[in-house]
């Protein structure tokens, strides 16, 4: 299997990506999900541990994926129709936005931030509103949109896999 990605299909490095994004979010979700529903249990203090330290992940993941995904425009499968392409923008906006508005939150908030004992920014006196803010906004608000976009997503790969087997997309991602 090749490493860059084909006509026909993506290649390891791709696949590498979206699927290691994949379980990620899936990882978020359950620890979101465990905050709003299991406040203050075990269940929810393993979880809710990981959220900043895995959104940072997945911020390089997003940013080294859009690169990636750049630099293999001309090489990778076609999107079916501009729904797709929109919806593909869509997802690695998203996929960036909600955790650089979260690193946002954090540095504004004045308090420290190492993700995996890597200090990223150190703490300071005060509070700068305006970097707090829109990571109060957005930042959740945000991220249920992309929960209902992935939901959306993987309905979509059903959908065409069943649907219409000319345009059945989940192998040209699955491998």
């Amino acid at each position: 299997m090749a490493l860059i990605d084909a006509k026909d299909r993506y290649g390891l490095l791709s696949r590498f990506f979206h699927w290691s994004m994949a379980l990620l979010i899936l990882w978020q979700f359950t620890g979101v999900l465990a905050r709003v529903l299991a406040e203050d249990t075990a269940l929810e203090k393993f979880f809710w541990s990981t959220h900043k330290p895995l959104g940072v992940v997945l911020l390089v993941l997003a940013l080294l994926r859009l690169g990636w995904a750049l630099v293999n425009l001309s090489r990778r499968p076609p999107e079916l129709n501009l729904a797709a392409t929109l919806g593909h923008i869509g997802l690695y906006a998203l996929l960036v936005a909600i955790p650089a508005l979260g690193l946002l939150r954090q540095y504004g908030s004045g308090r420290s931030f190492d993700a995996f004992g890597v200090a990223l920014f150190s703490g300071f006196e005060g509070r700068i509103d305006w970097m707090v803010e829109p990571g109060n906004l957005l930042h959740g608000n945000l991220g249920w949109i992309l929960l209902a976009a992935v939901i959306g997503h993987v309905f979509m790969v059903f959908w065409h896999r069943r649907g219409n087997k000319e345009q059945d997309v989940l192998p040209r991602m699955w491998g």
